[in-house]
C-alpha cells in the first residue's frame, strides 16, 4: 500500500479552544463564566488562533522537505502551455497587391465589464499574394475509350469572356473535374473564384447539395488532394454567376496533364442515391480568380519587447523580475542582452540550471511562474577559492529582455468564433475570426501533481531504456499535446527499434473522434522525436509515429425494455458505442482501446450490459472502415472479428442503431 504523509499535529482551532477550556478549573477555580462574552474566553480563542498558523506551518514541513528533493534531483514544475488555434483575416476586398500579416499580429476576444479580453497573437509573418490564375483544365473519362482525357482552355478567351466551355462532359460522370492552376503558393489563402455561368446551366441538382467536392493538390508523390472548407457558394452549384471561396490548406507544386502549378480543382462524387445528379454540364462564360485573406496559426499570448529590467550592480547571483507573468517557453530569437557602458551589445544565453557553466558563459536563468531572472553564483571551494558558475553583466550595464511572451493557461481553450477583434492595426483587414476551437492551454503545474512524477522522474533518470521510460518521457516532451503514448519494443518491432505511437490530444474524446483530430501534427512528432533522441541508447533506432487505426461502423439490432423512451435508449446505446470503441477513453478498462487487441462481437455485446433500457441484444454486425484521400469507405460485408495489428488501436466511425 502507499505511504501516507502523517500530520505532525492535527489539532484543529476546536480542538485547542476545548482543551484550554478544560485546563481553566484546574489552574483558575475562581473562573466560572466560559460563555463566548467572556473576554478571557475571547484571549483564549485568540491564542488557538495563533497556535492553529503554527500548527499549519509545521505541518508543511513536510511538503518543504518534498521540493527541496524535487530541487535536489533537477525537477520543476512544468510551465503553463499556451492554448493554439488557426484564426482567419479576412481583407475587405480583393487586393492588386500582396499583403503583409507581421508576425506577433494580436486578436483577441471581446472584453466584457466582467471579463478581460483574451489575446492571440499570430506565430509568424505571413503574406497574403495575389492569385494569378494561369491555367483551366477540364477533364472526364471517355466511355469509349475508357481512359481520362484533358481539355487545356484559353486563358485569354476565358478571363475575357469571350468563349464558354462545359464544365464537365456533357453528360457529367463521377471523377469529372475541372482544375484552376495558379502561378504563385497559395497555401493557407482564402480563396475566392468569380465565375459567370449560364442561369440553370446545370440542371437536375439541388443547388443547397451540390454533388460535387472541391479540393486542393496536397502532395505530388503519390499525388493526394485534400478536401477543402467552402466559405460560400454563390454559384448555387453553377447555377447563377457567382463567387465561390474556399479555405484552402498547405498546397503542393504539381503536374497535371504536363503542366506545373498550385492546383485546386471540383470533382463530381461518387454517385450517391440521396443527392441528385447533374443531368447536363454547366457552361462557365468568364473566370477570375482573387485573394480574399489567409488563415494564421496563433497562440494565447503577448509579445513584450525590449522590456528594461535595470542596472547590474556587479555582485554574483543577482536577481530581476520581469513586469508580466507567467513567462511561456521562450523561442530562439527571445533573448536577454546585457549592454556594459559604451561597449556592443551582449547577447546571453538561457540554461535551466548553473550546473555546467564555466565562469566565463554567459548564461541566465528564468523562472516561469515569478518571471525571475537570476544570474551565476559564487560559491566558497574546499580550498577556500572562490567559484563562478557563470558570467557576472559587469556594474552598471544595462539589463535588457529583448523579447518574451506572456499568457498561457486554460483560459486560452475558447470555442469557435471567439476571437472576434484585430487589436493589431492592418490595412485592408476587414475582421478575424477563429474557425476552429483553440486547444491545448495549460495552467501551470501544482506540487500534488508534480508529486506524482517523482517516481517515473527517478525510475527514468532522463534516460530511455525500457518502454516505461520512452512513454513517460514522451509526455514530458509535449505535456497537454498527447492523451496517449505506447511504445514498442521487439519482439512486437524490428530487432534494435523502438516505436513510439502517439495519439494526440482531441477536443472530445468520448464522443465520435474525426480522422483529422488524430493526425499527429508535424511539431508535435518532431518535438518528442528530438527530446527522445537526446536520451536514448545510442544503438536504438527510433520511430516517433502514430498508430494505425482500424475504424469500425457497427450494426445493432435491440429490443428495448418496456415503458422505456426508444430514442433515449438508442441514444445512449450510441454514446455507449462511441465510448467504448475509443483509442483514448476505450476498452475494457475505460483508458484506451487496448494496442493490439482484436475487437470481436461479443466485446460490443459485453458493452451494452452497461445500457439501461435493453432488453436483449438480437444481433450485432462489424463493418471495417478504410480510409483513402480522407475518404472513408464502409466494408459492405460484415465480419465477426476485426483484427488489429501490435501497433493498431479501434476507432468508431459511424454507427447504426435498429429498434425493435
Amino acid at each position: 500500500m502507499p505511504f501516507e504523509s502523517p500530520r505532525l499535529d492535527d489539532r484543529s482551532f476546536d480542538d485547542i479552544v476545548q482543551e484550554a477550556i478544560r485546563r481553566i478549573p484546574l489552574y483558575t477555580p475562581e473562573w466560572t463564566d466560559h460563555n463566548l462574552s467572556d473576554p478571557g474566553i475571547t484571549l483564549v480563542e485568540l491564542f488557538a488562533w495563533m497556535t492553529d498558523i503554527i500548527l499549519y506551518r509545521l505541518n508543511r514541513v513536510p511538503d518543504r522537505h518534498y521540493i527541496k528533493l524535487m530541487e535536489l534531483i533537477g525537477m520543476k514544475l512544468r510551465e503553463p502551455e499556451a492554448a493554439s488555434t488557426r484564426v482567419t483575416f479576412w481583407l475587405s476586398a480583393p487586393q492588386p497587391i500582396d499583403i503583409k500579416i507581421p508576425m506577433g499580429t494580436e486578436v483577441s476576444t471581446t472584453r466584457t465589464e466582467n471579463d478581460p479580453a483574451i489575446v492571440f497573437s499570430t506565430n509568424e509573418e505571413f503574406l497574403i499574394r495575389v492569385a494569378e490564375m494561369t491555367q483551366i483544365i477540364t477533364s472526364h473519362v471517355s466511355q469509349e475509350e475508357q481512359q481520362r482525357k484533358y481539355d487545356v482552355q484559353n486563358m485569354r478567351r476565358v478571363t475575357a469572356g469571350y468563349e464558354g466551355f462545359m464544365i464537365f462532359q456533357e453528360k457529367p460522370q463521377a471523377g469529372d473535374a475541372i482544375y484552376f492552376g495558379f502561378r504563385t503558393d497559395l497555401s493557407h489563402h482564402i480563396l475566392g473564384l468569380e465565375l459567370d455561368v449560364d442561369v440553370a446551366g446545370g440542371a437536375g441538382i439541388d443547388p443547397t447539395r451540390p454533388p460535387y467536392v472541391w479540393q486542393a493538390l496536397t502532395n505530388t508523390a503519390p499525388m493526394e488532394w485534400t478536401e477543402c472548407e467552402v466559405d460560400v457558394d454563390g454559384t448555387k452549384g453553377f447555377n447563377v454567376p457567382g463567387v465561390v471561396r474556399l479555405h484552402l490548406p498547405k498546397i503542393a507544386d504539381g503536374d497535371i496533364n504536363g503542366r506545373r502549378g498550385y492546383w485546386v480543382r471540383c470533382r463530381i462524387k461518387d454517385p450517391d442515391p440521396t443527392i441528385p445528379q447533374y443531368r447536363r454540364s454547366p457552361i462557365v462564360r468568364q473566370a477570375g480568380a482573387a485573394s480574399w485573406g489567409c488563415t494564421i496559426v496563433s497562440t494565447h499570448a503577448t509579445r513584450i519587447r525590449n522590456e528594461v529590467l535595470g542596472r547590474s550592480d556587479g555582485a554574483p547571483g543577482q536577481t530581476f523580475s520581469l513586469q508580466n507573468t507567467p513567462i511561456l517557453k521562450r523561442r530562439s530569437h527571445e533573448y536577454l542582452a546585457v549592454i556594459p557602458n559604451r561597449k556592443p551589445e551582449e547577447v546571453w544565453t538561457e540554461v535551466a540550471d548553473f550546473a555546467n557553466s564555466k565562469p566565463d558563459d554567459k548564461h541566465y536563468t528564468i523562472d516561469s511562474a515569478n518571471g525571475q531572472v537570476r544570474f551565476g553564483p559564487v560559491m566558497p571551494q574546499r580550498d577556500g577559492s572562490m567559484q563562478r558558475f557563470g558570467a557576472i553583466p559587469e556594474r552598471r550595464a544595462m539589463i535588457i529582455m529583448r523579447e518574451y511572451r506572456h499568457g498561457g493557461g486554460s483560459t486560452g481553450n475558447l470555442q469557435r468564433g471567439a476571437l472576434n477583434v484585430l487589436k493589431t492595426s492592418i490595412p485592408y483587414i476587414n475582421r478575424v475570426s477563429n474557425r476552429q476551437s483553440a486547444t491545448g492551454g495549460l495552467d501551470m503545474e501544482n506540487l500534488d501533481t508534480a508529486k506524482m512524477r517523482v517516481p517515473g522522474y527517478l525510475r527514468s533518470l532522463q534516460r530511455a531504456v525500457v518502454a516505461d521510460d520512452f512513454e513517460y518521457l514522451t509526455l514530458e516532451a509535449a505535456p497537454g499535446k498527447v492523451s496517449r503514448v505506447f511504445a514498442l519494443q521487439p519482439p512486437d518491432s524490428a530487432l534494435g527499434e523502438v516505436k513510439v505511437l502517439i495519439i494526440p490530444r482531441v477536443n472530445n474524446p468520448e464522443g465520435r473522434i474525426g480522422f483529422g483530430e488524430l493526425q499527429l501534427d508535424a511539431t508535435i512528432r518532431d518535438r518528442v522525436r528530438e527530446y527522445l533522441d537526446e536520451r536514448r541508447l545510442l544503438t536504438v533506432k527510433l520511430d516517433v509515429t502514430s498508430p494505425a487505426y482500424y475504424y469500425v461502423s457497427v450494426k445493432v439490432r435491440l429490443k428495448t425494455s418496456t415503458h422505456e423512451d426508444a430514442d433515449k435508449v438508442k441514444e445512449a446505446v450510441l454514446q455507449r458505442l462511441y465510448s467504448f470503441l475509443n483509442p483514448i477513453v476505450g476498452g475494457p478498462d475505460g483508458n484506451g482501446w487496448p494496442f493490439g487487441r482484436d475487437l470481436t462481437e461479443f466485446d460490443v455485446v459485453a458493452s451494452m450490459q452497461s445500457v439501461q433500457g435493453i432488453d436483449f441484444v438480437r444481433s450485432v454486425q462489424l463493418f471495417p472502415v478504410t480510409w483513402k484521400q480522407n475518404r472513408a469507405t464502409v466494408g459492405t460485408d460484415p465480419v465477426q472479428k476485426i483484427e488489429v495489428v501490435a501497433h493498431g488501436v479501434i476507432v468508431s466511425y459511424t454507427h447504426e442503431i435498429e429498434i425493435e
